[in-house]
């Protein structure tokens, strides 16, 4: 908890980018989305999520299908994909339990039938103003920076590597939340600053690294690299940390099928880079508008979100929509 002298972060609901005008104001964010919910305000929408008020300091928070590129929303849906994150998130809150507590009261009582599945009823949170970034193999903005600078993010890495490359140990890289455009990525010492209070800000790295570990060891025994990902904490009422958004999801994450992992390339991936990789290849300028999805890359994007699901949980993704509608 911070200290007394500790500048004390903003305060914010969850994640970032949020749109106060709401996802009525932009005919793109009403992609994939739920449209209202009876006696539940809505109070922000994000690129992906839309968050409702609940009762007695809770939200309800809501995973469209909408797909993101570049920080720019397409106007195709991945249906199913909502859920397939809320799903995955779920799963990952209660495993991590142990190491951090987290914003989830529960996918079930509180959501509205037109939620469900997607829906997530949770705690408020005091969000953290950084993205918590891990990294346990080389790529991404953490490749480029090393071919650049040798180092990932200001962190001495080993000389030589190559992309997709292993890390000697996972490293924490955290970011700036962006309102608008992109995340920054920012040395500890900016992420201490921004948060106000640099014992927390070391136990959020801490974390961070344990929660990484503790993911990308159970998605190894599923066949699965987790070559990086994203965390977002906040503080509770009582200044507990905790951890909120999303956990380790293909929107978040880099997952890797272990079996076609290569260094010196990039990887195959279950995320959501093989819609990047087709938006890369249209010549698109990356500035809105995004360009419509293919029938074909939706089909195969909805596949790898699914498969991503069912390998990190063991599970057929069906039963998740049985469990929770």
């Amino acid at each position: 908890m911070p200290g007394t002298n500790a500048r004390r972060p903003a305060r914010r609901l969850v994640g970032k980018s949020r749109n106060p005008r709401g996802p009525a104001a932009d005919p793109v964010a009403r992609i994939g989305s739920v449209t209202a919910l009876a006696d539940l305000p809505l109070i922000a929408s994000g690129k992906v999520r839309e968050i409702y008020e609940g009762h007695d300091r809770t939200l309800l928070i809501v995973a469209s299908d909408r797909i993101s590129t570049y920080d720019v929303v397409h106007p195709t849906p991945i249906p199913d994909k909502g859920a397939v994150l809320t799903g995955l998130s779920s799963f990952w809150f209660e495993r991590t339990a142990g190491i951090v507590a987290n914003h989830v009261i529960s996918v079930t009582d509180g959501v509205p039938a037109e939620a469900r599945a997607r829906g997530m009823l949770v705690r408020r949170l005091e969000m953290l103003p950084i993205e918590c970034v891990v990294r346990g193999y080389l790529s991404g903005s953490g490749w480029k920076d090393y071919q650049r600078t040798g180092e990932v993010c200001g962190i001495a890495v080993p000389a030589g590597l190559s992309e997709s490359d292993r890390l000697p140990e996972p490293i924490f890289t955290p970011a700036t939340k962006a309102q608008e455009g992109h995340d920054e990525n920012i040395d500890f010492d900016q992420a201490a600053e921004l948060v106000g209070d640099r014992a927390l800000a070391e136990r959020v790295r801490d974390v961070s690294l344990a929660v990484y570990r503790h993911a990308a060891e159970h998605a190894r025994e599923r066949g699965i690299i987790l070559a990086d990902t994203k965390f977002e904490f906040g503080l509770d009422d009582a200044g507990e940390l905790t951890l909120g958004d999303e956990v380790c999801t293909p929107d978040s994450s880099r997952f890797w099928p272990a079996d076609q992992y290569a260094p010196g390339r990039p990887q195959p991936s279950f995320d959501k880079q093989f819609v990047r990789d087709w938006a890369s290849s249209t010549g698109w300028d990356r500035n809105p508008p995004a360009p419509a999805v293919p029938d074909d890359v939706v089909a195969r994007t909805r596949e790898k979100y699914v498969e991503a699901y069912e390998r990190v949980t063991g599970e057929p993704f069906e039963a998740w929509l049985q469990r929770t509608r």
